[in-house]
């Protein structure tokens, strides 16, 4: 399998992804816009991955190389392809099928935990889950819905946590995949995101948080991803 994975910030990375997709053998391409790198076409990889950063949709005009990255989303969608967004990857995917990005009614930066929909606990990435689990939040804003979308979680401070777009399209405002170094690296590239807010852990808080098994959560999920059939 080919995987692309994007990413938008060198302090944000694909965290544990990289080392499953590694494991499994995959071919694993990271293409980096704001760096400059050009977008490969659908037609080079089977499945896209479309990581978090701090840009935001609504404000596109300060970083134009999202717009390629939501026609590329778009073309992925329509040849087929599997696609998994994080935050900011969660709502470029949503952007590409028309579903606008909105703010999150609170920011939400530490482990906090999800709650499954009834829908969500029917959905085949989760049925060996609870209903409610922790999950890493570092984030503002959240992704659209679309008629035909499906919510699969939601949290206290963020309705639309998870959401399935399509059999093959999937969308998580949280994350899972950051390991604990990437947490550390968060901390030291972003401090002014740790304001203290209802959902904002402090940086002890952050740093003394188990991720190994969210981070187990996230494999076990990447490995029911690429068996998915649309």
């Amino acid at each position: 399998m080919k995987i692309l994975c994007i990413t938008h910030a060198d302090f944000e990375t694909p965290g544990v992804i990289e080392s499953w997709a590694n494991g499994k053998g995959y071919t694993f391409q990271i293409s980096k816009p704001y760096n400059g790198d050009r977008l490969p076409k659908a037609d080079n990889f089977d499945c896209l991955i479309i990581m978090g950063g701090p840009q935001s949709p609504l404000k596109l005009d300060e970083a134009p190389y999202l717009a390629d990255e939501i026609s590329l989303i778009k073309e992925s969608i329509s040849q087929g392809k599997k696609v998994l967004g994080f935050c900011l990857g969660a709502q470029l995917i949503g952007e590409s099928l028309g579903a606008k990005t909105k703010r999150s009614p609170e920011k939400e930066v530490g482990v906090y935990p999800i709650t499954l929909t009834q829908e969500g606990t029917k959905d085949p990435l989760f049925t060996t889950l609870p209903s409610k689990f922790p999950v890493i939040h570092w984030h503002n804003d959240m992704p659209g819905l679309l008629e035909d979308s499906t919510l699969l979680a939601h949290s206290d401070g963020c309705p639309n946590q998870i959401v399935r777009y399509k059999p093959l399209v999937y969308g998580f405002q949280c994350h899972l995949e950051i390991d604990k170094d990437g947490i550390n690296t968060m901390i030291e590239a972003v401090p002014e995101d740790l304001q203290p807010s209802k959902f904002t852990q402090t940086k002890h808080e952050l740093v003394a948080n188990d991720y190994a098994p969210i981070n187990n959560m996230m494999t076990n999920l990447l490995d029911k991803f690429v068996q998915l059939r649309g």
